[in-house]
């Protein structure tokens, strides 16, 4: 049974990843057709953000509400209604109507699984978990190339992950029953002490709470970064052709995936706060391999090897929550780190183009450098300021 539910769960990540990567895939072919400027792009993208901001922040008080199984299942429905809603669009302001629900879903589903998992299952679950989401957003884009190079309209695309969306969310209604079985939790108290949500002020007080918040921050905004302008950096600055440049920059989602995958396994051997500092260790190394004037081929697995030292990080920290704050504070706590992540993501990609468009992109290892160097730093008061490793 218990097996049976991590699948089910696993199935839930694959379906959050599914459509993140599917409009800038899409974008090129959808902004002539909607006849409105490229950068409307970044419109929609934080109609989306703020979506999963604000369903984060929601998360303690739904999930307390519905139990993690409702809430991801009517999660994942609202995402599979607005992809279908995306399908149907004639117009910009259709889309942007569309994406309040996908965002809202998205984060509803990604922060209840998240502590759902940190309390009943061991680590490598957390990062197998997050490497279906690194499937499933491989999966979209790929849909989404499929269906454009065939001859096929944006919109079919849409409509496939839609219904795809849509099998996910019917299983996931029919096998509620599953999650009613009785699972043992890795935590005492997780038989709740404080059964009121938190209020974002209660939160944010707690003794760790904003560092782990700017953690998260600086974690998830190298990532954006990295996934948006390596290519660009690699193009412009290290002069490798655009096409190669496009290929080498999707091997840092590659290498996430793949690192994911594999922390699993060396999690049985070392802990949530031992393979986030192995994690960072990696992350040096790439970073070294990127920034040092060698061949273009030691960029190619810098990026590589930064993306597996990425690996570990988001779902290890996850993982540690209940540990570091108790159980009965988890949910409101990834909840408002998942909200910190997302704002990362959605703001500082943007601030380093403007570095780029107004100084030069060549400040792009020195701009992750200063996003991980914050972040590491953060993550050892946080550390520090909850439990000693």
């Amino acid at each position: 049974m218990i097996t049976l539910l991590l699948a089910l769960m696993y199935l839930a990540f694959i379906s959050l990843g599914l459509p993140d990567s599917m409009l800038g895939s899409a974008w090129p072919t959808m902004f002539v057709e909607l006849d409105v400027p490229v950068s409307y792009a970044g419109i929609v993208s934080a109609i989306i953000a703020l979506g999963t901001v604000v369903s984060s922040l929601a998360s303690d008080r739904v999930t307390r509400k519905l139990g993690a199984s409702k809430t991801t299942a009517i999660s994942v429905t609202m995402t599979a209604l607005a992809l279908f809603g995306f399908a149907i669009s004639t117009s910009f302001w259709h889309i942007c109507l569309f994406a309040i629900p996908y965002g809202l879903g998205a984060g509803s589903v990604d922060a209840a699984l998240n502590n759902y998992v940190s309390l009943h299952f061991a680590s490598r679950h957390m990062s197998w978990l997050h490497c279906m989401w690194g499937i499933g957003s491989a999966i979209g884009p790929a849909i989404m190339g499929a269906v454009l190079t065939n001859g096929a309209s944006w919109k079919d695309g849409y409509f496939i992950v839609s219904g795809i969306q849509i099998i996910i969310s019917m299983i996931l209604f029919i096998s509620l029953p599953i999650w009613k079985k009785p699972i043992q939790s890795n935590f005492a108290e997780h038989e709740v002490k404080n059964d009121k949500p938190l209020t974002l002020k209660q939160v944010i007080t707690l003794k760790g709470a904003r560092a782990v918040m700017i953690t998260f921050f600086c974690y998830c905004s190298l990532e954006a970064t990295t996934i948006l302008w390596a290519s660009s950096y690699l193009n412009l600055f290290k002069g490798v052709d655009a096409e190669t440049s496009a290929l080498w920059g999707s091997l840092y989602v590659l290498g996430i995936t793949i690192g994911r995958a594999i922390s699993g396994f060396v999690t049985m051997k070392l802990n949530d706060i031992q393979m986030t500092r192995l994690g960072e260790g990696i992350m040096i190394v790439g970073f070294a391999l990127l920034l040092l004037p060698l061949p273009n081929i030691f960029a190619l697995i810098g990026l590589i090897i930064f993306g597996v030292g990425s690996a570990p990080i988001y779902p290890c920290i996850i993982h540690s929550t209940p540990e570091r704050f108790g159980a009965d504070k988890s949910q409101a706590l990834i909840g408002i780190q998942m909200a910190s992540a997302y704002t990362g993501t959605c703001l500082m990609p943007t601030v380093f183009g403007l570095i780029a468009n107004h100084i030069s992109i060549a400040y792009f290892p020195l701009y992750i450098a200063i996003l991980t160097v914050v972040m590491i730093v953060m993550f050892e008061v946080f550390n520090k300021k909850t439990k000693a490793s």
